[in-house]
């Protein structure tokens, strides 16, 4: 297979939906050969700050000239951005070439890999094939379940905890903290920013059980500036930090990776004009606006908003409204999109005074926020924001296409 190829079978596997487990991904790792006691793992589950608590991890590691892997989801604009070694991403060759393999696999019958478990493997294997030090590994969904629970880590990092997800984790903060938690290993170090009381007593709980050595973070670093806008962020560099510690690999350039890092789509500035974040829950949501108002003050955006069917999207409009000065509604490229008319009506249940215009596209969106004078925020769905980053950067190609 090329790689449109091979893409063309990946996407295909999205049709199966999602199925928590970790019988698939053991059995095509074991059929792969992938030797997981063979490289040190660094594992992050939570529903907030996930990607960017992986991104400063993998920055300071090679900072410090460890051979690093990252696994990360979902893409902006390329599948090969889930899976990168050294901060460069997959070739699109060494793609098509494991994804073939798998696909074999697959064909010998026995298991029927999901989209996340197919790309869980392919990334492992990878790392393997490329020999690499440290792997920096990032859930899907949850944790207990998720496809890259299979590995034994030398820390487990917990980011903030919040309600997402329901339909898979369960409608409580309790039940979500608790699938998250399946990730603490017997022995295994876990580190975690302080938590909300209920989640909090959950994680200390799991970490008892499994014999695990829980630590929270008490305070934000202060002796370095993070490369991604936000306070929160100081959170998150000392959360990576603390992991680093925990797992027992030298942080001497932590100062030089954190204020290196780079991480698409979380507060990213386009021409000064255009703000791009991928926030798509309530949680988010409220630390977007905290992190507009710590750069912006007073100032109020025309906020571009898509959002998927399965977000609660007026929750997510009530966090938002302090700092718009109006919504346009915007469709997102999924076929879980909530429509642009649904997001107009879940602005006016928030705030019925609020101005807020449908548009039937992005492209169409842009067009009429570019008529006012304020500064645009994109918000909602790292997918809106891919498709945004494309328009905005000049791509020639759109983004390629997943639901997951």
């Amino acid at each position: 297979m090329n790689y449109e190829e091979a893409g063309a079978w990946l996407y295909g596997a999205q049709l199966r939906g999602i199925k928590l487990g970790l019988g698939n991904t053991r059995e095509l790792l074991a059929r792969l050969g992938v030797d997981l006691g063979a490289r040190r793992f660094i594992h992050v589950a939570g529903t907030n700050g996930k990607g960017s608590v992986c991104a400063l991890i993998d920055s300071i590691c090679r900072a410090a000239g460890i051979h690093t892997g990252l696994f990360t989801s979902p893409h902006l604009l390329t599948f090969r951005e889930r899976i990168r070694i050294d901060g460069e991403k997959i070739e699109e060759s060494e793609t098509a070439e494991g994804l073939a393999n798998i696909r074999e696999i697959a064909a010998q019958g026995g298991v029927q890999p999901t989209f996340f478990e197919i790309t869980t493997a392919l990334a492992l294997e990878y790392f393997q094939k490329r020999n690499v030090d440290v792997v920096v590994l990032e859930t899907g969904l949850g944790g207990r379940f998720d496809a890259t629970n299979v590995v034994t880590p030398a820390v487990s990092v917990l980011t903030s905890i919040d309600l997402d997800h329901e339909a898979w984790l369960g409608s409580s903060l309790a039940a979500i903290a608790g699938e998250k938690a399946g990730i603490i290993k017997p022995g295994v170090p876990a580190v975690s920013v302080p938590q909300r009381e209920e989640a909090g007593e959950v994680l200390s709980e799991a970490a008892r059980k499994a014999g695990s050595d829980l630590r929270f973070i008490t305070s934000p670093i202060k002796n370095a500036v993070p490369g991604l806008p936000g306070s929160h962020q100081r959170w998150n560099a000392a959360l990576a930090i603390a992991a680093l510690e925990a797992a027992s690999i030298p942080v001497s350039a932590s100062s030089k990776g954190i204020g290196e890092v780079v991480w698409p789509g979380r507060f990213q500035i386009i021409d000064r004009r255009y703000i791009l974040d991928g926030a798509h829950n309530r949680a988010a949501a409220e630390r977007l606006a905290l992190t507009w108002k710590e750069i912006y003050g007073d100032a109020r955006a025309t906020v571009i908003l898509g959002v998927l069917k399965d977000k609660d999207v007026r929750a997510i409009c009530a966090e938002l409204l302090p700092i718009a000065d109006a919504f346009i509604a915007s469709p997102v490229r999924s076929p879980r999109s909530s429509t642009a008319q649904e997001i107009v009506e879940a602005v006016r249940t928030a705030d019925p005074a609020a101005p807020c215009t449908p548009a039937e596209s992005l492209s169409a969106a842009l067009e009429i926020a570019k008529r006012r004078v304020r500064r645009i925020l994109i918000t909602g769905s790292l997918f809106l924001v891919g498709e945004a980053i494309a328009v905005l950067e000049g791509s020639t190609a759109a983004p390629e296409f997943t639901s997951q």
